[in-house]
């Protein structure tokens, strides 16, 4: 297997990150708004879950459902959105900023702000997440949870995006298998490998999860939509 093949391939090393512990990256993770913003939405969502009451069995289905969904949801906007090619309607050429950014993150993978959810585009996220708790939902109570739910998943994704992409070693099979899977995505070949927070669910699912030593290494990993 030659580097370009190897999952652990990264960009040349920079210093500064070598040797890298959970404590690092931890201090690293809060320096960037996202983490604080979805973790303001969590705060409010609980206090206000607390203070409603009215916990009925709905409120346990609304979280089961949620993850069982949680993988296709993150591979569908994997694919649709983050990997969305340039279009032109007209003189209009659409193309989100969510898009611009995620090529920039193909680029650079190691570049640590091009990691996380870009806050203009998190805040309309946040503002559509309030919409659904607020008006989606028969009863306050169960909007709340959904809030506390997918903010939980929200900060997930995050942590565990961001450190796949630090210098932090896996320790445990469950994440070194996560961390595999996503540095295939980067390092391998693009068109694959989609999930993030787990390994090959989706992926399995919609055909994406191919044998690594199977798949050629794609020429624009780094360069997405390139001829």
């Amino acid at each position: 297997m030659t580097r370009s093949e190897n999952p652990a391939a990264t960009a040349p090393p920079r210093s500064p990150r070598r040797g890298m512990d959970l404590g690092d990256a931890l201090r690293e993770f809060l320096r960037h708004p996202s983490p604080w913003l979805i973790g303001t939405v969590f705060l409010g969502a609980l206090i206000g879950r607390v203070l409603v009451g009215e916990w009925l069995i709905t409120d346990a289905l609304v979280p089961v459902i949620v993850l069982a969904i949680f993988p296709a949801f993150e591979w569908v906007v994997h694919v649709m959105v983050l990997h969305w090619r340039p279009k032109k309607i007209g003189p209009v050429l659409v193309d989100s900023e969510l898009a611009r950014k995620h090529r920039a993150h193909h680029v650079d993978p190691r570049d640590i702000p091009l990691i996380f959810i870009p806050t203009r585009s998190l805040l309309v996220v946040i503002a559509v997440l309030l919409a659904l708790a607020a008006f989606a939902f028969p009863r306050a109570g169960l909007g709340l949870t959904f809030l506390l739910t997918v903010t939980v998943l929200g900060l997930c994704y995050e942590w565990v995006h961001y450190l796949i992409h630090t210098d932090y070693k896996p320790r445990h099979a469950l994440y070194r298998a996560v961390w595999k899977n996503h540095r295939h995505h980067h390092y391998k070949n693009e068109h694959y490998w989609f999930t993030v927070t787990t390994s090959g669910t989706a992926d399995r699912l919609f055909g994406t999860n191919p044998d690594p030593s199977d798949t050629p290494t794609s020429p624009t990993a780094r360069n997405l939509h390139a001829a």
